[in-house]
């Protein structure tokens, strides 16, 4: 009797203390996997903003809007898509496959918490949206294409394999060149129309103020000799009559006729 009573208490500690430690762990990965869900939710908002962005740029401001400028959206993107898969990778996350997500409440009323929580794309949680949103396979028709393709990608030799790879490699390797030549003569046009020509000369800029503050490198200019030039007596002469006042010389020479001269019309 004593034997068969002893069993079960010295059993009962045992299982309290897996119970405690399996509490324990559920506890832990409770609240790793609410502080995972915090920054996969913050990255989550980084992607979709910056798509938001993106694309009110693409229809608003597609007519001033360049190459340059969708790079760096691109850049933007790109840098948060890898941000959120180093999250993932991450040590403090858990494995999310060996969670598993299904709906508590399956409602066909509209929800407003729901829609605020997803900014108004899902207003209720029915049963035709479930599928869609909790799906973890792809559709059958996707599927069926990826078994096809699958199929066709196993009935090819490897020798098919190896003369399309070669090709494709040939062909990507050209489209690389060609791009990188249009690289190249697009970066050499850019610096050109961005090199403004050259207007002035720092050396002939301190030559000409040389010149002018100290007069350095100006010539003198030789005086030419005058010669005395004496009138001739005539103009002597000429010169030494006085002028009579009021009048003017004139240089129009005047004839004066008599008037017996003969007239165009004479008197009877």
């Amino acid at each position: 009797m004593c034997r068969t009573l002893q069993l079960p208490v010295q059993c009962k500690p045992k299982r309290n203390k897996k119970s405690k430690r399996l509490y324990i762990t559920m506890q832990k990965e409770e609240k790793q996997l609410e502080s995972s869900l915090a920054d996969i939710t913050a990255k989550v908002a980084d992607i979709k903003n910056a798509l938001a962005s993106f694309l009110y740029k693409l229809e608003n401001e597609f007519a001033t809007l360049n190459w340059p400028t969708m790079l760096d959206n691109f850049a933007l993107i790109s840098s948060n898509m890898n941000s959120l898969s180093r999250v993932l990778r991450g040590d403090r996350i858990p494995a999310l496959r060996n969670f598993t997500l299904f709906p508590v409440l399956l409602s066909p009323d509209t929800d407003q918490e729901l829609a605020k929580l997803t900014e108004g794309r899902l207003f209720m949680c029915n049963h035709e949206v479930v599928p869609d949103y909790l799906r973890t396979k792809p559709e059958t028709e996707v599927e069926d294409k990826i078994n096809q393709l699958h199929t066709k990608a196993n009935s090819i030799t490897s020798d098919n394999a190896q003369k399309q790879l070669n090709n494709l490699n040939k062909i990507t390797s050209n489209i690389l060149d060609i791009i990188n030549s249009y690289r190249e003569e697009w970066d050499n046009d850019s610096k050109q129309k961005t090199q403004q020509p050259q207007t002035s000369s720092q050396s002939e800029t301190n030559t000409l103020i040389a010149a002018i503050s100290m007069g350095k490198g100006l010539r003198l200019q030789s005086q030419m000799p005058q010669q005395s030039q004496q009138p001739s007596p005539g103009m002597q002469q000429q010169s030494q009559k006085p002028m009579p006042v009021g009048k003017m010389q004139s240089s129009v020479k005047t004839t004066i006729r008599a008037g017996s001269a003969g007239h165009p019309y004479p008197r009877p």
